[in-house]
């Protein structure tokens, strides 16, 4: 077979796959269509782009999408590397400066001398090994090639993207730097807090707003971490209060008490002159957002350098589909990030990663990856690609995929530190006995 290797998509998933497949010494043609073709969701042409929240979520080792980020650190993962170099303050969690990320892995594809980039439009499947990795917003010509390829149904949702508010614009007499539970006042995050009037007020605008897609979304319609601010509303007066707007652990320094919501601002870069507006993705139009977002206390003069969009993405049925490397079955083709519906930025650098991994064991002619299914990656590839899953529709790895514990039932947080123990352990043991496959890097 052929050591070289096609990837269409330059996003969080391709660079992954094209980085790893390049330190194997494969010769890789890197195709993404920015600048030549945008996307609704899209700002730059670089290279893993974000487009929607700046974090790729928890770092706690007893969470499952901590345990991911260990799991893909010992695997080898460039981009969760560049992740951390580019890394701003998020408490627990892993957020990046966006700019700089993308910076950093377009440094990296470029001074590869084992990846070729071409800024094109992907028209169709090329012939011989390819990674498509052209994300949720593959272009129309290729997704009906892959449709066409695999005769299957194609599936799609609604993905939506916050807000990202001008850090000298907010009225810092009423937003304070806190994150909940932290009695110093010195958390990561920024807050507006909100009494229980101006609450009331911001709601009743919020869910009678306009909005740019004009329907009544049924939950299926929707990928559930990224719903629309106003359609979680939609289900509740309260449910924002309880949810993206919980004031738990947080004191307002004007009072000295818990205000009856808090809106949270995350920082967007490392010199904190952006901010986005924690569980704000929307639907709204930009004169709405503006309007309504701009009754929050503390963005009352609130600038934004960009507003919330929401876009319509689309992603195969895998598990009919693929086979359990998320191969077209019969060819030489893979498709890697959220086109399979394995949903969240730190899932789509593992998919890369993986698609990387087989291709290189199908060029080579050693044995596929087999991750165990105790992991976070292992659990979710194992969900993926299992005909059983009915009906499929895009997820994040979770511990309600990993087998059950065997003993006596635990409490939540020792079982999630049970389940990331177990998880250590199995993967390590997996590793050591596929050197073949780590330890192959130029």
């Amino acid at each position: 077979m052929s050591k070289s290797v096609v990837v269409i998509g330059g996003g969080l998933a391709g660079s992954e796959c094209a980085l790893q497949l390049a330190a194997r010494g494969v010769s890789v043609t890197l195709v993404e269509q920015r600048p030549v073709a945008s996307t609704a969701a899209h700002h730059t042409d670089g290279f893993a782009e974000l487009v929607c929240s700046n974090s790729l979520k928890s770092m706690r080792h007893d969470s499952a999408a901590g345990l991911l980020k260990e799991e893909l650190e010992k695997m080898g993962s460039r981009l969760i590397r560049l992740a951390k170099e580019s890394a701003v303050p998020a408490g627990g969690a892993l957020a990046v400066d966006r700019e700089r990320f993308s910076a950093l892995v377009g440094r990296a594809i470029e001074e590869d001398a084992g990846i070729t980039v071409e800024r094109r439009i992907a028209e169709g499947i090329p012939e011989g090994p390819c990674v498509i990795a052209a994300g949720p917003l593959c272009g129309d010509a290729l997704f009906s090639s892959i449709a066409e390829k695999v005769g299957g149904d194609s599936l799609s949702f609604y993905d939506a993207a916050a807000p990202i508010v001008d850090a000298e614009s907010l009225d810092r007499d009423i937003v304070f730097s806190q994150s909940r539970y932290d009695e110093q006042g010195r958390g990561d995050y920024l807050n507006c807090p909100m009494s229980r009037e101006e609450y009331e007020s911001f709601y009743d605008e919020l869910i009678s707003a306009k909005r740019v897609v004009s329907k009544e979304f049924e939950q299926s319609d929707l990928f559930s971490a990224c719903q629309p601010v106003e359609e979680v509303a939609r289900t509740g007066r309260d449910s924002l209060r309880f949810g993206a707007l919980k004031p738990v652990g947080l004191t307002d320094p004007r009072s000295g008490r818990r205000p009856w919501a808090a809106v949270q601002l995350r920082a967007e870069n490392a010199d904190l002159t952006a901010y986005n507006l924690v569980g704000f993705q929307t639907n709204l139009t930009w004169g709405e957002q503006k309007r309504v977002f701009r009754m929050i206390p503390g963005l009352e003069n609130a600038e934004f350098f960009r507003y919330g969009v929401m876009h319509r993405n689309s992603f195969v049925d895998t598990p009919r589909v693929l086979d359990h490397t998320f191969r077209i079955p019969g060819t030489q083709t893979r498709l890697a990030g959220q086109i399979t519906g394995t949903e969240g930025y730190t899932e789509a650098i593992a998919s890369g990663l993986l698609a990387a991994l087989n291709t290189y064991a199908d060029i080579t002619g050693i044995e596929e990856v087999d991750l165990p299914r105790t992991g976070a990656l292992g659990s979710l590839v194992a969900y993926a690609t299992d005909p059983e899953t009915k009906p499929y529709q895009p997820m994040h790895v979770n511990f309600g995929l990993v087998p059950p514990l065997e003993g006596g039932r635990l409490k939540k947080r020792e079982r999630y530190q049970a389940y990331a123990d177990r998880a250590a352990v199995d993967l390590d043991r997996y590793l050591e006995s596929r050197r073949d496959l780590f330890e192959t890097c130029q």
